[in-house]
């Protein structure tokens, strides 16, 4: 069998076209970031994720109260409990590094304070457009903003 050289230029579809996920397990394509669908890697599979648990990267952010399948379009929505006070938040689905079926676990690659800060979730508006972009944009940002050697 012949063994692959990891330093040689493998001809090959575009990564970034092809839809595969870049060269980091789990990870978002490199270079880029789509929000709104789930990582290849993560372990998602069309599951029910309704009641996991989600860590953020630094700590437990809440229970997921909805998930969306939906093609280009994929989103958890967490009830945060008393962490935020009640209040739900609306994660995209590329923000899932890792899920973990027998825990009943959802880890994201954002801090506590990331999501936080993102835009405010209203069930009403969810589903808008420009909501969307501008969630999806504050997403991309904070996902540059991550450190090096941070799992993505």
């Amino acid at each position: 069998m012949d063994r692959i050289d990891p330093h040689a230029t493998h001809a090959g579809p575009d990564p970034l076209r092809g839809g595969d996920q870049g060269s980091v397990p789990g990870g978002a394509p490199a270079g880029t970031f789509d929000p709104w669908r789930y990582r290849d890697q993560a372990g998602v599979a069309d599951a029910d994720l309704v009641g996991y648990k989600v860590e953020a990267s630094d700590g437990g952010i809440g229970k997921i109260d909805s998930a969306s399948h939906e093609v280009d379009g994929s989103y958890l929505v967490v009830d945060t409990g008393p962490w935020i006070f009640g209040k739900k938040v609306m994660l995209p689905a590329g923000t899932v590094n890792q899920v973990d079926h027998d825990q009943r676990t959802v880890s994201v690659d954002r801090t506590r304070d990331q999501i936080k800060a993102a835009p405010e979730y209203d069930e009403t508006t969810h589903s808008d457009p420009s909501y969307r972009d501008q969630l999806g944009g504050y997403y991309d940002e904070t996902y540059g903003a991550l450190p090096p050697g941070t799992a993505r």
